[in-house]
């Protein structure tokens, strides 16, 4: 008898990719639940401790430089043993460090838990190895089929902010720190036990003289160089994702409308980053990943300018919704293009590289958010600075697309590997 709950081969795009997909969703929903609390905790926090409010933005700061660290071991890692191995520490880690910060004296304590136990081994855990994992399963569908997986991210988004702001309201942070925590490690142990099976690698394409793709130069560079280009891509467009996602619930307290309005508008924002994430995974099976990451790059940056002008909270309703609809299929994407021209057997270390410096803008841009609103009063900067971090992703972004249409390059590079 098979060790699993499904029948079938296990082969790509087969019903038991698909159910493996499915428990791959629920994982990543578990495991993203460390990045989304902060937010909704750091008014508490920073009123428990009585710091200030970038003082209070350390611990995602830290949290996010960890799942980017985490992202590169966890995904050789999964390289190396499969994916199961990671989400079993991953589970450890995350029930241990939620239990750790609820027992934290200061600040400094706090955030290590967040950065070491909850961001490294936790959240790091569900995220590049599972997408990884995902795109190994599947080759018609690829771009559907990563987008929902990395839902899940955003999915925890949608369901532990309310959740936990209703706890927080009713028990304290600190007890639903530890309720979350014991939930969150427990299923995430039994559920890495159904992915022990290692996906079944593709043979190597043949290299045809003449095709730089082929022959492993993406975009016509060497294959360090242009993984460096989409980290600092990536550094750019996460700095200006992370205004939003990590100061909405104080920005909203700041304006008078209760950090419960702000929980809801992250919430909604996340829900619309799931709805982006699917249509871009679509999106990405016809035009394939870099075209499809230029557009949400471009319409990202137009979102963050309406937070500028309009501060009621319909309008903030509204804008939370759109700018969720508009960037929530950027992150993804990023590992769509790694698939399209790098080589499968780097998927894990390749992705964790790309979005390890993600993580690293979600990180500086969560604290230089809150370091500009000490600063200036207000957020209107932190906006400002935002934006012009996205126009440097923008603008590398579309240097890769004219470098492939220049050399005549197929802008889906090996999708079919």
């Amino acid at each position: 008898m098979p060790a699993y709950p499904w029948n079938g081969p296990a082969v790509p795009d087969s019903p038991y990719a698909v159910g493996r997909l499915l428990i791959a969703l629920v994982l990543m929903t578990l495991g993203a639940g460390g990045m989304y609390v902060v937010p909704v905790v750091l008014p508490a926090v920073q009123a428990d401790f009585g710091i200030t409010r970038a003082d209070a933005s350390l611990p995602y700061t830290l949290l996010m430089v960890g799942f980017g660290a985490g992202c590169i071991v966890l995904g050789k890692m999964a390289d190396r043993f499969g994916v199961m191995v990671p989400l079993l520490i991953g589970g450890v880690a995350l029930a241990a460090g939620y239990a750790l910060a609820s027992v934290s004296s200061n600040i400094l304590l706090f955030a290590l838990a967040h950065g070491l136990l909850i961001g490294f081994l936790g959240c790091a855990s569900t995220f590049v190895p599972l997408i990884a994992d995902t795109s190994l399963w599947f080759l018609k569908r690829r771009g559907i089929a990563v987008a929902v997986a990395s839902s899940g991210n955003y999915l925890g988004g949608v369901i532990w902010p309310p959740i936990l702001q209703y706890y927080i309201e009713t028990i304290g942070w600190r007890q639903s720190y530890l309720l979350l925590g014991l939930f969150s490690g427990l299923v995430m142990v039994l559920l890495a036990l159904l992915m022990k099976r290692r996906p079944p690698l593709p043979a190597p394409a043949p290299v045809v003289k003449g095709d730089v793709v082929a022959a492993a130069l993406p975009f016509g560079m060497s294959p360090n160089r242009a993984t460096a280009m989409l980290c600092i891509a990536g550094v750019g467009c996460c700095v200006a994702m992370a205004m939003p996602q990590v100061h909405i619930v104080a920005y909203c307290g700041d304006l008078g409308y209760g950090a419960a309005r702000g929980a809801e508008m992250l919430s909604l924002m996340l829900a619309f980053g799931i709805a982006s994430r699917l249509i871009c995974g679509a999106i990405s099976d016809r035009i394939g990943g870099l075209r499809t990451i230029l557009m949400t790059s471009a319409l990202q940056a137009l979102a963050l300018l309406l937070f500028l002008p309009f501060d009621g909270l319909a309008s903030l309703y509204v804008i939370s919704a759109l700018f969720g609809m508009f960037q929530g299929g950027l992150v993804p994407a990023y590992a769509i293009i790694v698939r399209e021209y790098f080589p499968p057997s780097e998927a894990g270390a390749r992705v964790g590289m790309v979005m390890t410096f993600t993580m690293v803008g979600m990180a500086l841009g969560g604290w230089m958010s809150g370091k500009i609103f000490d600063l200036t009063g207000s957020y209107q900067a932190a906006f400002l600075n935002g934006f012009a971090f996205n126009l440097v992703n923008f603008v590398i972004l579309l240097i890769l697309l004219m470098r492939v249409r220049r050399r005549g390059d197929p802008l889906r590079g090996i999708a079919t590997a």
